[in-house]
């Protein structure tokens, strides 16, 4: 009989966060290159829009079936099976979920194939000219096809990580980028050009084919490693599996609390499609978005992704001052992170979107416009980062239900928000300062509220009364972020540097050096800890 997977160390939640990290930076890297390819082959287009709303649906069909609500309710059920050295237990509850999620997904990608064209008509984008929702359908039912493959690629991340397995799982995003990259640079060029309201475009259909090839490549990265978990999967569609109705009742809020999610999301693109708002509003704020998470990947999902299995055993086997220390110590991991992170892309996020995307179809004013939406987001980075980290906190504890009521009430205020601050902030008339803005201003507040609210929602349900200086490093950080921003905001001014690509090599580096300096005058721990971790790390490599 095969020993459980031990709950990791801070140390080796640290080690395993900088596996993971090495592949959202891969992953990201890759990402980066994706949106480069694919602005400057459609740039903030019309067609380009289409894609985005395209994507909704089979999105929100992949993160309700097999995205983060089945791998947040099964790998803690999952999890309690192998501390319990059930084995054979384990492997039937994980073909009996995985069989049904696919089945499900299957069933639910046929249906939304359908129904599309009404629901791009009625929902995502009522007021487009007929020619474009019916590019937007079509886009809608190719990538549908993502969703069973994904059904069964989200499961196997989750087992892989329940056994202290990160590598491939952190792979996969990166394979899902080559997909779209070779969508856009090779499909959608060798396709014929697509005529859409008279002007023509490289064919957005390639990105598209090009998206369910990425799926296929996620999928595929990871089977090796199903060989080292000895892993023995079966077609079990059985909802009396043991363990089985568990997973789906703790799915049942989560998939409620993602779809909240989704449906703030779709309110958002209601409000940034034209005549709301000028073209390519939605092209802009999504490439802001996008560089957001490319920077939040590595900063926050890492350690949500590598602490998550340990929790899980820590819960299970009912070490509640384990479960408190390795809490402790990822909340203040991703705060030294996330909280310099989000002042350098305030302050740095216009030439470096510029350095990244400005080619092609992708001009000036699109740059401009996606450094307006992204500096409102980015206030909200540390809302995001502790989300990662305090949401899996509760799902370790077989608790989704109190995430997803703060989801939905944050959900409501953020809706709410956004119908103000579009009003406010920005213009409609324009895209340099559009009013987009006022949806990222709106999505970061909100954020950073919902963390607010689920750290003290957490302390109060473990009794955590010390939150072993989460709150004093939080606070020290801060100051040393802040300074690191007002530094590189006054160099920048006064060298006068015209050089977009020298403003990117003297600010990264100079903003990094400062914010350390200041940390470790500070006496932030994590200052010397992890460049100390990072050498050990490569060290080995």
């Amino acid at each position: 009989m095969s020993l459980p997977p031990a709950a990791l160390t801070n140390r080796q939640i640290a080690r395993a966060a900088v596996t993971v990290l090495l592949g959202f930076v891969a992953s990201g890297a890759l990402g980066l290159i994706r949106d480069a390819v694919v602005t400057s082959t459609f740039g903030a287009s019309a067609v380009l829009d289409s894609f985005a709303y395209a994507q909704r649906i089979p999105e929100l069909l992949f993160v309700l079936v097999a995205g983060g609500a089945l791998g947040s309710s099964f790998i803690p059920i999952f999890a309690r099976f192998l501390q319990k050295s059930d084995t054979v237990g384990a492997w039937r509850l994980a073909s009996a979920v995985m069989t049904l999620a696919l089945l499900t997904a299957a069933l639910l990608a046929i249906v939304m194939a359908l129904a599309a064209q009404s629901i791009v008509s009625g929902l995502i984008t009522p007021d487009a000219p007929a020619e474009l929702r019916d590019l937007t359908t079509a886009l809608t039912q190719i990538m549908l096809l993502t969703v069973p493959i994904f059904s069964v690629s989200g499961l196997l991340m989750g087992v892989l990580n329940a056994h202290q397995l990160f590598t491939l799982p952190a792979l996969a995003a990166a394979m899902y980028n080559v997909g779209q990259i070779f969508g856009a640079l090779v499909l959608a060029r060798v396709l014929p050009a697509l005529v859409i309201q008279g002007e023509s475009h490289a064919n957005i259909y390639g990105l598209a084919w090009g998206t369910v090839i990425g799926a296929v490549l996620h999928l595929a990265v990871q089977l090796p490693g199903l060989r080292r978990v000895g892993a023995h999967f079966s077609f079990l569609p059985n909802f009396n599996t043991p363990g089985t109705r568990e997973v789906l009742l703790m799915m049942g809020p989560r998939v409620l609390g993602l779809a909240v999610v989704q449906i703030n999301f779709l309110v958002n693109v209601a409000l940034a499609y034209p005549p709301r708002m000028i073209a390519g509003s939605a092209s802009v704020f999504t490439q802001a978005w996008k560089l957001m998470f490319f920077v939040l990947g590595p900063v926050a999902q890492s350690v949500g992704t590598a602490l998550f299995p340990s929790l899980s055993a820590l819960a299970a086997a009912g070490d509640h001052d384990g479960y408190k220390d390795r809490l402790a110590s990822a909340m203040r991991g991703v705060l030294f992170l996330a909280l310099p992170a989000a002042v350098g892309l305030i302050v740095l996020g216009e030439p470096v979107i510029r350095v990244l995307f400005e080619r092609g179809l992708w001009t000036f004013e699109h740059s401009v416009a996606a450094a307006w939406a992204l500096s409102l987001l980015a206030i909200g980075m540390p809302g995001h980062a502790l989300l990662e980290v305090l949401a899996r906190a509760f799902y370790a504890l077989e608790d989704t239900r109190t995430p997803v009521f703060v989801g939905v009430v944050a959900m409501i205020v953020n809706i709410t928000l956004s119908i103000i601050l579009v009003r406010f902030v920005g213009n409609p008339d324009e895209l340099a300062r559009g009013a987009f803005a006022g949806l990222a201003l709106a999505n970061s507040l909100t954020t950073l509220l919902e963390s607010g609210v689920l750290w003290l929602l957490l302390r109060r349900r473990i009794g955590w009364k010390d939150d072993a200086g989460v709150m004093s490093t939080s606070i020290r950080i801060t100051f040393a972020a802040v300074g690191m921003g007002v530094l590189i905001w006054w160099v920048m001014g006064n060298l006068s540097i015209n050089s977009v690509w020298m403003q990117v090599i003297i600010g990264v580096p100079l903003g990094i050096a400062v914010f350390f300096g200041l940390a470790l005058l500070l006496r932030v721990n994590e200052a010397s800890a992890l460049p100390a971790l990072l050498l050990r790390r490569f060290k080995r490599s």
